[in-house]
């Protein structure tokens, strides 16, 4: 462990250095979960900043260790964004929980609509960056690459967009919950809805195909061919929890 967190640091150590950060921040939120009152959708405000930390900080991680496998990018510009888009997300996200109230979704007033918009308009620039690393994977030169592990890195990039852009639909409806309104029972720490549709659970699951299927192509499958297929059942999977979702029907009881 101490190796790999050495080598991600000389990878890129602006990402390592706030996706830590992230991962501070993310545990004094689980911190705040337990000793104060707070709550938005009958939960504890700060459940979703935790959240959101951790997440983000897996993938600055993520993209500080892929990136480096293609020298010829701007891996800089790339980071800078990373750090201020997401800053942007969860200083709102955090403000927000902090008074109560909901960040995405949000359109009660002039100036949480803005907000909400900004968001998602900084979050689909970053996505459609991220999408242009993962088509220089497919026309740089990758001959230092193992191939199940470089299509790994292909395929869940591709993913990580496709379903990224999947929130958009919660962005329409403002809403995560199909079939009743958000807030209904939910799943411990992840808070899944237990009795409708939840298109979040598809939303996570496809954007981190972007860590597991490059682990998966560089441990497991090793050969082009298989981690396709896993990728395609993969996809497959993601694709049916979504469409469960848009029915109003639950996938965990």
């Amino acid at each position: 462990m101490k190796e790999w967190i050495m080598q991600l640091m000389q990878r890129n150590a602006l990402l390592f250095w706030y996706g830590t950060l992230c991962i501070i921040a993310g545990f004094i939120c689980s911190i705040l979960i337990k000793t104060t009152t707070i709550q938005v959708n009958n939960i504890s405000a700060w459940l979703k900043p935790m959240k959101f930390f951790f997440s983000v900080a897996i993938f600055c991680f993520t993209m500080a260790w892929l990136m480096y496998e293609l020298p010829t990018i701007n891996v800089n510009a790339f980071s800078i964004m990373v750090v201020l888009v997401m800053t942007l997300e969860l200083v709102v996200i955090t403000w927000q929980a902090a008074n109560g109230r909901l960040s995405h979704f949000n359109v009660s007033t002039p100036l949480y609509a803005s907000l909400f918009t900004i968001m998602g308009i900084a979050i689909s620039i970053l996505t459609l960056w991220t999408g242009f690393i993962g088509f220089q994977f497919c026309i740089s030169d990758t001959s230092h690459i193992e191939k199940g592990y470089l299509w790994g890195i292909r395929l869940g990039i591709l993913l990580f967009v496709i379903f990224s852009f999947e929130g958009g639909i919660m962005g329409v409806k403002l809403a995560h919950t199909v079939g009743a309104a958000d807030g209904s029972d939910g799943i411990a720490i992840v808070n899944w809805s237990k009795h409708f549709g939840d298109l979040r659970i598809a939303h996570f699951f496809g954007i981190h195909a972007l860590q597991l299927l490059p682990i998966i192509g560089f441990y497991i499958l090793k050969q082009p061919s298989t981690i396709i297929s896993f990728s395609v059942v993969y996809a497959a999977l993601v694709t049916f929890f979504l469409v469960q979702a848009l029915k109003g029907l639950p996938i965990f009881k």
